[in-house]
């Protein structure tokens, strides 16, 4: 009774491998060339843009106060 169940295991722990490797290929083409690339690219890093959490700091020091 062993074997058939070493057997269903390692065609279960196939058949997800597969899964994994077919969502990992349609992920990796629904993102190509979007919001991934565009993050590598540096194109959300603009020149004036350093101060991106300054609404946080003002709320922190509101309640500090």
């Amino acid at each position: 009774m062993a074997e058939p169940a070493k057997k269903v295991a390692q065609q279960t722990e196939d058949r997800l491998e597969s899964l994994a490797e077919t969502v990992r290929k349609k992920f990796d083409k629904v993102t190509e060339g979007t919001y991934r690339d565009r993050i590598i690219a540096g194109r959300f890093a603009e020149e004036g843009d350093h101060g991106g959490d300054t609404g946080r700091a003002e709320t922190e020091q509101r309640k500090q106060d």
